[in-house]
């Protein structure tokens, strides 16, 4: 039995609803939508955000015409919202969105909420978004774990949570209802612990980004069957290893493993994969050959990255390459590679890029003008190898699109460039050519040069070139960014540059014969230069004040030259950017860093060594980033009052040959990151502080008034590689130095020391160098010193840095220097390098007695052995003849008797 409604009630009922949704769009969208927006739109106001989307409201009462805003076409609700970077404030505020807001856009699919990082978001009510398929929470600066709510929006495809700073790990219960994942993105992160096995399961994932994050362990691909469904899979920059599922890897057509921690020989069927195209495994231990295919069916394989890695032999044959005739880019650099390099590699069919560098390749590029090379070629580098023979450029004649050249560090590999009257079909942006056999003549006659206008970088140190300063290079036209004219015989000045070098760089004309003074209108000629390396040339005059004016400015190197006046003082506050400053070996004065104490936040290195600044340190010095700080060698005078000096990251200090007073103030003790000091040569008196220098390397106080009984373990620390606290007036036994268990470097002496030398000295098994002299040293020499080996090798912690950097190819190492040591009745200053041919002990001139241990004898690796001014009685030992390396015995004014050893 049937029922149904009266026609009238019916019509009221159809009559309601279109009321109802007419009312609904009354305002041209949903009412409840509209009001979340300008919800939106006033806290951005309330915010002071510079893009607080002012038109919202203004443009009509449809917010579906709103910027930033899409409705569906058929229900009109808000279905995307785009809010990416409408956090920028001008002020300290921050945008806050409470959960609420986006809850009322029930039909919401796509939202990006992109570069928030001064936002504070409540986003646990995206929960409720049933249809939100589109997240982009990337650099929002989230903090803290991978959050909860993510995990419950099951209905999300792509999801982009990249540099977020989040920590922790990612446990499978983050993702495993995320079934319906296509894309996923949490790279630029610190998540660690291992990669969740469910991650690797999701059944619709095409695209998983996961670099620059701590993740270890291997890839967890074992706990189920058949392959993934990934097709693009980035696990760059984290510390995996083990075994690569290769099996799994069926579907991938983009995989990124560099930067890891994979060991072990490369997989063959890796590069035989049916749908790979791009494949990225560099900066790992990968070792053996490379890995040949026997089938000569070509694959896809288009970028292949094996750069970084410890793989040897030869490089692939034309047979054993049948397989990659799809190679676009091989980069093989910084391996260990051997043997010729294959003319097969320069016909690949759509080889664009080849990069060799950084192996121990060897003998002649094999090309000719007939030879096969594959028209697409752009990018050769093949520097810092063995090459020889002899390459012109006219066999590169018919590669039409080359872009790159870099053959540097092959110094017996003959280059024609200079060819006059043949003019190149391509057109170089990068052409490096440092430390070849290159004609001399090429900045002199610059017939190729001259040819080549779209020049960006342009590399030639090394070559003994002749000719004047090129400025003919800095034309109106000039394309370039970056110039190494470095370590030749360029004279002449750098006047004059008529026209502005606006994108230039970086610009490296160091040891040269330039002469002249800096241009006044540097920061016009060079308005956006980062690095400038003028040193180890001829230049005299001011530093120009407008430097200054450079902002840009990270890198400059001015040292070695003859320079005068002052520095400007905006030189050590006014630069944004600027990590090194390297004035040393001038002959320049005035108040230290310009009389400024308060330094750039950014400035890592400052080198004034070698001028002549007076004065006083500053007080209250400050620098937020600074590690090396180098004075020595100047007039600076007064106390060395560190006791508000804020330099936390400090980790060089010198302030040797000046003339510096008073008490070493127990406030240095505070620099707990300090691994040099050099406190040598200067006016100092009083004691030490005790108990000081808890990771310090290297400590020179020689050339003193210091003193004090240091019978005890002043220096509290097992980490001193090399002490020299000579000429001073320190006093008490010697006990103490076998606590100091890694010293290769022990200099005590000229001062007051007295006592027997006791058998514990030779728990000092790493000493290259030991004096002792011109002290009250007494007793017998303990026999088991011929047990110190006074050996090192390459790998010795005499020879590692205090600090080493890298900015643009320039490198700045801060390392044991100024120390001293006397053979030969000379005596010789030293840095690292002096350990590569000298090892010795000096215990002359104290009041040593007995017979000379025979033992001393097994001494076979010290080069200089010197006894005199003492007590010795008895022989000679006959076992000094077996020292094969001793290059001076001193064992004068003793009392010793009998034959000189043959």
């Amino acid at each position: 039995m049937g029922s149904c409604l009266p026609w009238g009630l019916v019509s009221s009922i159809v009559l309601f609803l279109s009321l109802q949704f007419m009312l609904h769009l009354s305002s041209g969208c949903f009412v409840e939508e509209r009001a979340a927006l300008l919800d939106i739109r006033s806290s951005l106001v309330r915010a002071h955000s510079l893009s607080a989307l002012d038109s919202w409201g203004e443009d009509g009462d449809d917010c579906c015409s709103w910027e930033r805003v899409k409705c569906n076409n058929t229900t009109q609700r808000v279905s995307h919202l785009n809010l990416s970077s409408v956090c920028v404030t001008n002020s300290e505020g921050s945008w806050y969105a409470n959960s609420t807001v986006f809850s009322a856009l029930h039909d919401l699919q796509y939202l990006d909420l992109s570069y928030s990082y001064r936002c504070s978001l409540a986003l646990e009510g995206l929960v409720g978004l049933a249809k939100l398929r589109n997240l982009d929470l990337s650099f929002t600066w989230l903090g803290g774990g991978f959050p909860e709510f993510i995990g419950q929006i099951v209905s999300l495809e792509v999801l982009a949570l990249n540099g977020n700073g989040m920590t922790g790990g990612l446990p499978n219960a983050a993702v495993e209802n995320l079934r319906n994942l296509r894309q996923l993105n949490i790279s630029w992160n610190s998540l660690n612990g291992s990669l969740p096995a469910l991650l690797f399961a999701l059944p619709h994932l095409k695209f998983l980004h996961l670099s620059y994050n701590d993740f270890d362990g291997h890839i967890p691909i074992g706990s189920f069957s058949g392959p993934m469904s990934l097709e693009v899979l980035d696990l760059g920059f984290n510390r995996l290893n083990g075994t690569l599922p290769v099996r799994a890897f069926k579907n991938i057509r983009s995989l990124n493993l560099g930067h890891n921690k994979f060991s072990g020989s490369l997989p063959v069927s890796l590069f035989a994969l049916p749908q790979m195209k791009s494949l990225d495994l560099s900066h790992n231990n990968f070792e053996g050959h490379f890995p040949i295919s026997l089938s000569s069916a070509p694959v896809p394989l288009e970028v292949l990255h094996l750069e970084s890695n410890m793989l040897s032999g030869a490089l692939p044959t034309e047979r054993e390459t049948k397989n990659l005739q799809n190679l676009r880019e091989l980069y093989l650099s910084s391996n260990q590679f051997s043997g010729n390099i294959p003319t097969s590699l320069f016909s690949l069919p759509h080889i664009e890029r080849l990069n060799l560098s950084n192996n121990l390749l060897g003998g002649s590029i094999l090309i000719n003008p007939s030879s096969n090379l594959s028209l697409s070629l752009k990018s050769l580098r093949f520097s810092q190898n063995n090459l020889s023979g002899r390459l012109s450029f006219i066999s590169l004649q018919s590669l039409t699109k080359l872009e790159e050249i870099d053959l540097s560090g092959n110094v017996n590999l003959a280059v024609d460039i200079n060819i006059f009257g043949w003019a190149p079909p391509f057109q170089l942006k990068q052409l490096l050519l440092s430390g070849c056999d290159l004609d001399k003549n090429i900045i002199a006659e610059p017939h190729f040069l001259r040819t080549q206008r779209r020049l960006e970088v342009l590399h030639l140190s090394n070559n003994n070139l002749s000719g004047s300063m090129p400025n003919w290079l800095f034309t109106k036209e000039a394309t370039l960014l970056d110039l190494n004219l470095g370590n030749n015989l360029l004279t002449g000045s750098l006047d004059p540059i008529w026209h502005t070098q606006s994108s230039f760089g970086v610009i490296k004309i160091h040891m040269n014969h330039i002469t002249g003074q800096l241009p006044a209108n540097l920061s016009s000629m060079f308005p956006g230069l980062a690095v400038l390396d003028f040193s180890s040339n001829d230049l005299f005059g001011h530093i120009p004040t407008s430097i200054c004016e450079i902002s840009s400015m990270e890198l400059i190197d001015l040292s070695n030259n003859k320079l005068s006046g002052g520095v400007p003082a905006c030189v050590f506050t006014s630069y944004p950017w600027l990590y090194l400053l390297k004035v040393s070996n001038n002959r320049l004065g005035g108040p230290i860093f310009g009389g400024m104490n308060n330094l750039s936040n950014n400035i890592d290195e400052l080198w004034l060594d070698g001028n002549k600044f007076k004065g006083t340190l500053p007080h209250d010095l400050a620098g937020q980033s600074i590690s090396v700080i180098d004075l020595q060698d100047n007039e600076l005078s007064g106390e060395l009052d560190t006791s508000f000096w804020n330099l936390p990251y400090l980790l060089a200090l010198n302030v040797a040959g000046n003339r510096l007073t008073g008490k070493i103030d127990e406030h240095i003790c505070g620099f707990t990151r300090i691994l040099l000091l050099d406190l040598s040569h200067n006016n100092l008196t009083g004691s030490v502080p005790n108990s000081c220098f808890i990771v310090l390397n290297f400590l020179n106080l020689t050339g003193n008034s210091l003193s004090g009984d240091i019978s005890f373990l002043l220096f509290n620390t097992s980490s001193l590689i090399a002490l020299d606290i000579r000429h001073n007036q320190f006093m008490g036994n010697l006990n103490w130095v076998s606590y100091l268990e890694n010293i290769r470097l022990l200099s005590l002496g000229g001062n007051k020391f007295e006592g027997q030398i006791t058998p514990t000295l030779c728990r000092l098994m790493y000493l290259r160098i030991l004096d002792f002299s011109h002290n009250k040293l007494s007793g017998s020499l303990p026999a088991c010193m011929g047990n110190i080996s006074f050996k090192g090798d390459r790998d010795d912690a005499i020879f590692q840095s205090v600090y080493e950097s890298n900015i643009d190819d320039y490198f700045s190492g801060y390392d044991l220097r100024d120390f001293t040591f006397a053979t030969k009745g000379n005596i010789y200053t030293y840095g690292r390098n002096f350990f590569d041919s000298m090892s010795g002990i000096d215990l002359s001139a104290n009041t040593l007695d007995g017979e000379i241990p025979w033992e001393l004898g097994n001494l076979s690796h010290v080069k200089s052995l010197n006894l005199s001014y003492n007590f010795f009685v008895g022989p000679i030992p006959a076992t000094f003849g077996g020292m094969e390396e001793i290059g001076s015995l001193d064992l004068s004014h003793n009392e010793l008797s009998g034959p000189i050893p043959w």
